[in-house]
């Protein structure tokens, strides 16, 4: 089964970064089980959304942003829609970057102690500079399904060392209901899963494994697989700090630390090694997309290995790494890239519904009624998720 996969973890990856696993790790503390619901919910909108990204890339052979200049014909709503996934897609992935390598320094201050901490950063970098630079699709996909496999193993192994209450556990997955101020929590889950940069990654990377349209249901079980194997670490994050009485929980590792006295050592290991693929992964996605971005916005047709294909990536793992070791924040860029991000995820979910049901780009393998009802439900859910982003910027939230 791992052999097949592809595409779909490098996105699976993506999604389970140190942003996803402290927002199931707050909602699993302040709220036990009892929005378990709301990961799964947050795991089925993510599989049909990146279901028709997936189908799109295959049939057409193109990036998302591609197919957007293609069927946009009115210069200024195109140019405007391009200007606005740019924004979203290049200048967040680079304010946020800092927070992906931070991600991964917690895991491996947990598995090689605090002494060399200020060199864990270079040390990550490196890799991932490594690993972009070979510029091989095959290579990438292999050590990714390899840091996937570890960090799903690592957050389930310590969910079951807490050993749950299945009951409360079927309840709280199956019996939606809403806590006092879970609202939003609800949507901070759904927005942590529901990332619009992978519905761009995942459209050019699918072309650079399959080329034909016979290999369609390859793609659409690799994405069912590996979509599954991310909210299968996202429910056992949230299962696993639900077992701490502690309010004084922040992020995973505080959690690890909570868990300890309970579980022993082997909580503080699996969560350090869980931590560092999450971090680790997603310091490589989030650069990945951004270049292929790039690719489609400014028409370059680059490869892997392409010059300027390397330079946006390289300008992004660069970044990420000079803020996290010099303590930078770069408070207003961060909140440029939310507000276009919450702009962007309904605009792309709108976008790319519209273009799958479009004959004279998708033919035989346009949507069927039934994909067009979860993808209309899924299209309010972005407004929502949107809205809520930017109002939180703005100080009105």
């Amino acid at each position: 089964m791992f052999k097949k996969l592809g595409p779909g973890v490098l996105v699976a990856a993506a999604f389970i970064g140190p942003g996803t696993v402290t927002a199931c790790t707050l909602v699993g503390v302040d709220f036990g089980f009892n929005l378990l619901w709301a990961m799964l919910l947050s795991i089925i909108a993510t599989f049909i959304l990146q279901e028709m990204s997936a189908r799109l890339g295959i049939v057409t052979q193109k990036g998302l942003a591609d197919v957007i200049k293609q069927e946009l014909h009115n210069p200024i709503i195109r140019n405007s829609v391009i200007a606005l996934i740019f924004s979203a897609i290049i200048i967040g992935n680079a304010s946020y970057e800092a927070g992906n390598i931070g991600g991964a320094v917690l895991g491996m201050e947990a598995l090689f102690g605090i002494n060399y901490s200020s060199l864990y950063p270079f040390v990550l970098g490196g890799v991932a500079f490594v690993l972009l630079f070979l510029g091989s699709y095959k290579a990438l996909e292999k050590v990714f399904i390899f840091l996937v496999l570890i960090m799903s193993l690592s957050f389930v192994m310590t969910a079951i060392l807490t050993k749950p209450n299945m009951w409360e556990l079927i309840k709280g997955l199956f019996l939606p209901t809403v806590p006092e101020n879970g609202i939003l929590s609800i949507i901070a889950l759904v927005g942590t899963t529901v990332v619009p940069y992978n519905l761009f990654l995942h459209a050019a990377l699918v072309s650079e494994k399959w080329k034909s349209k016979d290999d369609l249901k390859l793609a659409k079980r690799d994405t069912l697989i590996s979509i599954m194997l991310g909210g299968m670490v996202s429910i056992s994050i949230i299962i696993s700090a639900a077992a701490i009485n502690s309010l004084e929980v922040n992020n995973v590792m505080d959690m690890a630390k909570a868990l300890e006295p309970l579980y022993g050592s082997a909580a503080l290991y699996f969560l350090g090694i869980g931590m560092f693929a999450a971090g680790i992964t997603s310091s490589i996605t989030a650069p990945l997309a951004a270049a292929y971005v790039a690719n489609s916005c400014f028409g370059w047709n680059a490869g892997l290995k392409d010059t300027k294909f390397r330079m946006i990536w390289m300008i992004i793992l660069f970044l990420g790494v000079f803020f996290l070791s010099f303590g930078i924040k770069p408070i207003e860029i961060i909140k440029f890239a939310q507000i276009t991000n919450g702009l962007l995820l309904p605009i792309i979910a709108v976008f790319l519904l519209w273009v799958v049901n479009r004959i004279g780009v998708m033919g035989k393998y346009k949507n069927t009624t039934m994909q067009n009802v979860f993808g209309v439900l899924i299209i309010l859910l972005s407004v929502l998720l949107g809205a809520k982003s930017i109002l939180t910027v703005l100080g009105l939230l």
